[in-house]
Parts: structure tokens; sequence; C-alpha cells
């Protein structure tokens, strides 16, 4: 486990990573991913800046189509950076460690890749954000934040707001967190739904940390902040945008055990997370109402994973069904481990 000076210095070289991203062959959560592999940024960060030197681990090398092999192949290892992009790393990483002193001074909870807070859930997908920021309370370490996604429109009629609502309750009666997008409409109702329950909400917004958006939430999100958690997956000073609110709702997706889309349109950001689900392998509990006014939720309901429903307790049966497929699937895993440990003791007494 990192120390906090240790993590300040891991996360001012993940954050030089990303502000100096070449994005011929990486992404935001390929960075992520190398980080977790490597175990740490500053590494992968030595490497970049002198990848003759400091190579990255391998942890395939009996996979002859994996991204090492395929690297050795074309030599990229063996190029020396060039000093522009030298010294464009090294301006990064100083701009980087001052911004990391500056956020810790202002109290902005940065939560990477390497901290032990960072989500369990989101480990598991492949789009997993190098960091969170963070305002609100943690679970303590042995508790998992289970939850379950509740999205749909910003203009939702009020069958639909009295259907977020009744869900919220529901989930909170099961010791659920409520996790919603801090929009207006849906995201909304089943945030303030929970909060009257005294129930967890987990928000996730479409902004950097600092900012409130939409600003008739901005209560709202300063009550989830009190009594829940707040996250944000962009640098704090991020305004909203038309790619940051599809990117949050990935997140949703990954973060929580299910989806449950209350309402949507044809055309709908809400499109994003189910498509997500599906490639998360989380499933989906779709409201009736939404498949019968949309083709892209008509061509879910005979997909894997994909509950259709008409009313809270179908939800709460669907939810039930999950819960009890992710406990089946966990004691085959522990059984499979503790079966693995066992026959490794035997090899070592022998």
């Amino acid at each position: 486990m990192l120390d906090k000076s240790q993590l300040l210095q891991e996360n001012a070289a993940l954050v030089a990573l990303l502000r100096t991203i070449d994005k011929s062959h990486d992404t935001w959560s390929s960075i992520a991913e190398k980080v977790v592999r490597q175990g740490s940024a500053i590494q992968v960060f030595e490497h970049e800046l002198d990848p003759q030197h400091h190579r990255l681990d391998d942890f395939d090398e009996d996979d002859e189509y994996d991204d090492r092999t395929q690297s050795t192949l074309l030599g990229e290892d063996d190029i020396p950076i060039t000093t522009q992009r030298r010294v464009q790393l090294l301006r990064a990483h100083k701009e980087a460690e001052a911004l990391i002193q500056d956020w810790d001074k202002q109290g902005l909870d940065m939560v990477s890749v390497l901290d032990g807070r960072y989500p369990l859930s989101l480990r598991e997908v492949v789009d997993m954000p190098p960091f969170l920021f963070s305002k609100g309370h943690f679970l303590s370490s042995k508790q998992q934040d289970t939850g379950v996604s509740v999205v749909g429109s910003r203009n939702a009629g009020p069958k639909a707001l009295h259907f977020a609502s009744d869900v919220a309750t529901m989930l909170v009666s099961k010791d659920l967190t409520v996790i919603a997008g801090l929009a207006l409409g849906v995201d909304a109702e089943a945030h303030r739904r929970a909060l009257e329950e005294d129930g967890r909400t987990v928000a996730f917004i479409g902004t950097g940390i600092e900012k409130y958006y939409p600003a008739k939430n901005r209560h709202l999100q300063e009550l989830i902040e009190h009594n829940g958690q707040v996250f944000s997956q962009f640098w704090p000073w991020q305004g909203p945008t038309k790619w940051t609110f599809p990117a949050r709702n990935a997140t949703m997706s990954g973060y929580g055990i299910a989806t449950v889309i209350v309402e949507a349109h044809e055309y709908s950001g809400t499109r994003v997370q189910a498509r997500q689900a599906q490639h998360h392998g989380r499933p989906i509990i779709i409201r009736d109402a939404v498949i019968d006014h949309t083709e892209w939720a008509k061509r879910l309901v005979d997909k894997p994973n994909v509950y259709v429903v008409s009313n809270v307790d179908d939800v709460a049966r669907a939810i039930n069904s999950i819960q009890r497929v992710n406990g089946e699937l966990q004691d085959a895993i522990n059984g499979i481990v503790a079966q693995a440990s066992a026959d490794a003791d035997r090899i070592g007494v022998g």
C-alpha cells in the first residue's frame, strides 16, 4: 500500500502521461491499464522518457500475439524518443507536480488507479478511467459499494419520475446504492428519493468536480457531497461538453451491478449506457415503455442479461436474480481459488 507521499508522486507521473498522451497508440484507458499492469505510473513515465533502458514488464510472455511481442517485432522500444518529446514530458511532469500539490492543498481528493480506494468494480472494465475525483464518503475498506444505476430522460413525464422514485425506494430497502448522473429529470428524482429514504446515493457528473451542472441541481449535488458521494473522471476545471456525458455514462455502467432504464427517446444519451452495459457484461433492466417508443431498445429485448419490466416489483425480481447469479459466480471463483491454493500447498509439501 502506497503512503500519501508515494501516491502523490505516482499521481504526478500519471497526470503527466495523460496530459502528453500520444493519441496515435494510446487512450486514457490504455494508460490506466498500463499503469495497473506495472503497478506504477512512474515506471510507465520513465519508459516514455527512455524506452531503451526502461522497458515495461511483460506479463503475457507466452502469448505470441500480445502487445509486448508486437512492439518487439516492430522495434518500438529500441527507437530513442525525440528531444522535443523528452522536453514535452519533462515539462509536463513539472507542471503535474505543481497541479497535484495544488489539488492536495485545496482538499481535492484524486483517487487514481493506484489508490486502494479506487472502486473494484471499475477495475474490472476495459475502459476504466485513470482517476476519479471524489467528494463525499467512501464505504469502509471492507465494504463493496454495490449499487444500481437509475437513468432516463431529462424531460421525463410524471409516470417516469414516479417510477424512478419508487425504484430508488426499493433499492434503498435492499441496502443497494442508488447511482445516477445528477442530470435533471429521472437522475435527480432517483438521487432525491434515495436521500429522503436515508439511503446511499452516488452521482457521476459530466463535468469537473469543481463545477455544478446543471445549475438547478447545485443544491442537490451539495447534499450528495455531504450525505453520499460525487465522482468526476475529468480534470477539476472541465466544463460540460458533448463527449463528457457519454464518458460519464460508461463509467456509471461499470460501477454498478446493473442499469435500470426508466425513460429515453430514440437519440437519448441513455443509449450510451445501455451499449456500454452490454460491453461490460452488466445487466440492463429496461422499462417496457422505453421499448414501445425506441428502435434501439427493441433491439435489446432478446439480448442476454436484458430484463424487460413494467413495474417496480418486476425490477426487484430482476435484481434478486442478478444478485443470485453474481453470488453463485463469486462462490465458484472462490472455490477455484481455494482449490488452486490447496494444490499449490500440496505440491510444495511434496
